[in-house]
C-alpha cells in the first residue's frame, strides 16, 4: 500500500514537472508573439498590402505607405530558393536513404551537416561570391541561391527520415517484378512518403523565410516595386526579414511602426507554414 502511494506521488510529481516545463518553454514564445502583435497590428491596413514604402518623406507627410514590394519580394525569393533547393535536397536525401552503402555517402553526410551548421551570413557571402560578383549586381536570384543553401540540408535530412519510414518490403516487391532501383524509388517509395516530403519542404521554406542576414549581401533591398517582373529576379529586391531589420534601425518613428507591422506579417506567414507542416505530419502518423 505504501509502495503504491509512493508510485502515485512520483507519478503526479513527474506529470506536474512536465506541465511546468511546457509552460516555461511556451511562456517566452507567447510573450514575443503577443508583444509583436500588440505593437504592429495597429499599423496593418489595406495600404500596407497595396502601397510601396518609398522615401522617408512619404511617411512623414502622411501619404499612404506599405510593404507590398517586400511581401511580393519575399514570395519570389523564397520560391526561387525552393526551386533550387528542392531537387538538390531531395536527391541528397534519396542517396542517403536508398543507397546507404554508396561510397559517396560519408562525404555527402559530412557536407550536409556542415552546411546545416554554417551560420546563415556565411551562406550569404557564398552566394555573393557565386552570383552577385559574376552578375555585377544584387538580385532576387542571388537571394534565392543564398536561401537555397539554408533549405538544402533541411530538405535532405527530412527526405532521408521520410523515406526511412517506408518498409523495405515495398522496395523488394518492386524489385521482384523486375523494376530498376530508380523506378522503384520514384514510383513506389516516394509516393508512399509524399506527406513527409511535403512537410520537409514546408519546414525548410518557413526556416528560410525568416532569414535576413544572407539577403543583405545578395538581394540587397529596394523601397519600390520594379517596373517589370524580371526586375525581382535579376535586380535588387526587397524581402520582409531584411526590410524589418532596416526599419528597426531607422531613425524615423513612422518606419518603426511599419517594422512592427512587417514583424506581424512575417510571424503569421512563418507560423502558418509550421502549423501546416505539423498538420501534415500528424495526418501521416494517423494514417
Amino acid at each position: 500500500m505504501k509502495t503504491l502511494r509512493q508510485r502515485n506521488i512520483r507519478d503526479y510529481f513527474m506529470v506536474g514537472l512536465l506541465y511546468v516545463s511546457a509552460i516555461a518553454v511556451l511562456t517566452p514564445l507567447l510573450i514575443i508573439i503577443g508583444y509583436v502583435i500588440v505593437n504592429g497590428i495597429s499599423t496593418i491596413s489595406i495600404d500596407f498590402f497595396t502601397q510601396e514604402l518609398g522615401s522617408p518623406a512619404r511617411a512623414m507627410q502622411g501619404r499612404p505607405t506599405g510593404l507590398v514590394h517586400s511581401i511580393l519580394g519575399t514570395l519570389v525569393v523564397d520560391s526561387l530558393a525552393l526551386i533550387i533547393a528542392a531537387p538538390l535536397g531531395l536527391g541528397a536525401g534519396v542517396m542517403l536513404s536508398e543507397y546507404p552503402d554508396h561510397k559517396l555517402n560519408p562525404t555527402l553526410r559530412v557536407l550536409n551537416d556542415t552546411l546545416n551548421g554554417m551560420p546563415a551570413i556565411l551562406k550569404g557571402l557564398l552566394a555573393f561570391a557565386l552570383v552577385v560578383k559574376p552578375m555585377g549586381t544584387f538580385s532576387g536570384l542571388a537571394g534565392g541561391v543564398a536561401l537555397a543553401f539554408v533549405m538544402i540540408p533541411i530538405i535532405a535530412r527530412s527526405t532521408e527520415s521520410a523515406l526511412m519510414t517506408i518498409p523495405w518490403s515495398i522496395r523488394e516487391a518492386g524489385l521482384a517484378i523486375g523494376l530498376p532501383r530508380w523506378r522503384v524509388v520514384l514510383s513506389t517509395v516516394m509516393p508512399a512518403a509524399r506527406t513527409g516530403l511535403v512537410t520537409g519542404f514546408l519546414i525548410a521554406f518557413a526556416r528560410a523565410a525568416g532569414e535576413a542576414a544572407p539577403l543583405m549581401f545578395t538581394s540587397f533591398g529596394n523601397n519600390y516595386l520594379p517596373n517589370h517582373w524580371s526586375g525581382m529576379i535579376f535586380g535588387p529586391v526587397d524581402t520582409l526579414p531584411q526590410r524589418l531589420y532596416s526599419l528597426a534601425i531607422s531613425p524615423y518613428k513612422e518606419w518603426h511602426a511599419m517594422g512592427w507591422a512587417a514583424g506581424v506579417v512575417l510571424l503569421v506567414f512563418v507560423l502558418g507554414l509550421f502549423i501546416a507542416g505539423r498538420i501534415l505530419t500528424r495526418q501521416k502518423y494517423q494514417a
